[in-house]
């Protein structure tokens, strides 16, 4: 493919993959209250929230044999189009069973992120292959942040007046279909740009045809890797800090209405600025900091933010009730605010500083192996984390999830002080 022709592919897919999450982002706002609005407790919430993640773990390999087999433009464009029917169905969801049917859908086609990856690699050249996958991240962290905004706008009183005179009267408009609707038409317009303009890039050769051989050896290379005390440890701190902020997040939309009033317009204001400081802190903050302090303490720094703030989150309504008006700001709203920052700083910097932590601690030969079992650890505990922190909220306490999070930074605290030095390097083993 000519060097043009692969920067305008290049574009496509990260406008794909942004796009796919822009409509994605949109719900989360909106998802937990909608399910409420059918008679689910937090629990069925969680469950809700985790279906998507575990259809779209089982489904990505599915779609990279696939496209592996079929070419990458055929399974992009299915998984768009399966994106459209999904959102389309949530928002014209008359039952709980709808919605879990159409959230299931929307997982299984949320699996095209393996494509768009080995899209990227069909197109870079190998000395250009991370900066072409950076870009799959870039897009993740650009939709996690306009998508819940989006979200809330589509959800207020303005949008729905407008959409009420512009729509049919046999649309249902509400607060919880716009949203809804506004993602399916966002996947869309992405699979007729797709359509017109995104090249396939696969075709057929004798490699394709993987040996017993190579794949015993690269089971064999993924066994060694996991094997590794430094590894295994990053591995573990990669599930617990995917579960503890799982775990907040899906239950936070819940908490927020219950003890604040929030609806989806304000629910989706506040995961905007979430997401944006997460965004300043990996893409301004962290590199700077890491060349001066070094990733272990940065990590360090991270899950000690994680931990004060998780377990402080959900008695902020009483610290707030306690506070003046701080200008535009409700007392409680400020002091919810003021959490949330170190918290998302947090994040930030705890993420970053293991994906960078496991790239020193594997070899040359086992850096792919060590990230996907980072990656399938952080999928598991997006799964698990919705559905634990449901049954902890609905049958025992709404505080109790949170704190728990908060108490999950004890091990990775552990790991990072006991397995690495100060450099960052891993402890040797004697």
């Amino acid at each position: 493919m000519a060097k043009d022709g692969s920067k305008r592919a290049l574009a496509t897919v990260f406008a794909i993959v942004f796009v796919d999450l822009l409509g994605f982002g949109i719900l989360i706002p909106i998802i937990p209250l909608y399910a409420e609005h059918f008679g689910a407790n937090e629990f069925v919430v969680g469950l809700l929230l985790a279906s998507y993640s575990v259809m779209q773990f089982l489904f990505a390999p599915v779609l990279g044999r696939l496209s592996d087999e079929r070419g990458r433009r055929p399974i992009l464009l299915l998984s768009l189009f399966g994106s459209v029917v999904a959102w389309t169905l949530f928002g014209l969801a008359e039952s709980l069973l709808v919605l879990f049917v159409a959230r299931i859908l929307a997982g299984a086609m949320g699996g095209n992120i393996a494509t768009a990856q080995a899209y990227i690699a069909d197109i870079t050249p190998p000395e250009d292959r991370a900066k072409g996958l950076g870009l799959i991240g870039a897009a993740f962290g650009l939709g996690f942040v306009f998508g819940p905004a989006l979200g809330g706008i589509f959800s207020s009183d303005a949008a729905l007046s407008l959409a009420r005179n512009v729509l049919p009267a046999v649309v249902p408009v509400n607060q919880f279909s716009l949203p809804s609707f506004a993602a399916a038409a966002i996947c869309g317009l992405n699979l007729v740009v797709a359509a017109l303009v995104l090249p396939e890039t696969r075709t057929k050769r004798d490699s394709d045809e993987e040996t017993t051989d190579e794949r015993q050896s690269r089971l064999a290379r993924l066994a060694d890797a996991f094997a590794d005390p430094a590894l295994a440890g990053l591995v573990a701190s990669f599930f617990l800090l995917s579960l503890a902020f799982s775990s907040m997040e899906s239950m936070f939309v819940l908490f927020t209405e219950q003890q604040y009033g929030f609806g989806p317009e304000m629910n989706g204001y506040v995961l905007a600025y979430v997401g944006v400081v997460i965004a300043v802190v990996q893409g301004g903050l962290v590199g700077k900091l890491t060349d001066r302090y070094g990733e272990r303490t940065l990590a360090l720094v991270g899950v000690v933010l994680e931990l004060v703030t998780l377990a402080a989150l959900p008695f902020s309504p009483m610290l707030g009730d306690h506070l003046p008006a701080i200008g535009p700001l409700s007392g409680g709203l400020f002091v919810l605010l003021v959490i949330l920052t170190p918290l998302a700083a947090g994040n930030g910097f705890a993420n970053v500083s293991l994906t960078t932590l496991v790239s020193k601690s594997a070899t040359e030969d086992t850096q792919g192996g060590a990230f996907g079992l980072t990656q399938s650890a952080g999928s598991i505990a997006r799964a698990v984390g919705p559905i634990a922190a449901g049954a902890l909220y609905a049958a025992v306490a709404y505080w109790l999830p949170f704190v728990l999070g908060g108490l999950l930074m004890l091990p990775i605290g552990y790991v990072l002080l006991t397995t690495f030095q100060g450099n960052g390097t891993p402890t040797p083993v004697n």
